[in-house]
Order: structure tokens, then sequence, then C-alpha cells
């Protein structure tokens, strides 16, 4: 299974990833803003899960979430938001952009592995 990464803290990446590969995604790719993760899946092919933050220069994630789901770029995919952003009105923001699933950080791998699972059986 692939994966994909978008978070413009590089040691956010680094720790998502770990823990995508430690829940058994073969094949990870990161990003760091909404444009690069466009460039990125034009580049390596479209992934099954991606995680995104919402607060990046360039594209934020929110905004990602709303152009994939706009154009059906990445139909297939989950998309869970995986952000500091804690307040009620975000949270349905970002399901009503599009996103399957919503975690917040702080949290722990077998929580991210409980949204990926969720983000999977809705989409």
């Amino acid at each position: 299974m692939r994966a994909m990464v978008v978070d413009d803290s590089k040691a956010m990446r680094t720790v998502l990833a770990r823990m995508l590969r430690e829940c058994g995604f073969e094949d990870v790719f990161e990003a760091s803003n909404g444009v690069d993760a466009f460039r990125a899946i034009r580049e390596q092919g479209s992934p099954e899960v991606v995680l995104v933050d919402w607060n990046m220069p360039e594209m934020s994630g929110i905004e990602f979430v709303r152009r994939v789901r706009y154009s059906g770029f990445l139909d297939a995919a989950s998309l869970v938001m995986v952000t500091s952003e804690t307040a009620t009105e975000k949270v349905a923001e970002a399901l009503e952009s599009g996103a399957d699933e919503y975690l917040m950080k702080p949290f722990t791998k077998d929580a991210l592995l409980e949204k990926i699972e969720l983000a999977r059986t809705h989409h």
C-alpha cells in the first residue's frame, strides 16, 4: 500500500512516515505543502492514503483537500487531516470539504491507525 504525508514540518513528516511504515505501508512519500503534494502525486502516482496538515505555506491542507475532492484527482484516496487545529468548526470544515477523517496532534500510532482504518471504510 502507498501513502503520502503532507506537512511543512520535516520532523512531523518523518514521524508520520515511520508510523505508516510500522502500520504496513510499504511505500510512503512526502510533501511539504499542497503544491508539492500535487507535484509528487504526478511524479510518483496516487497513494491510497494521504495524511494532510492544515497549516502550511503556499497551499494549506484544507485547500489541498478541497482541490483534490473538487477535481476528482484522488477519488480513490482516503484523506486524513492530521493537525493541531482542535476547534469543532475546523473539524466540521475539514469533513465538509472532503476529508474522510480528522486526527488532532498530538496522537499515538494506535490513534493514527484507527483513523486510517475509519477513513478507508468511509471512503
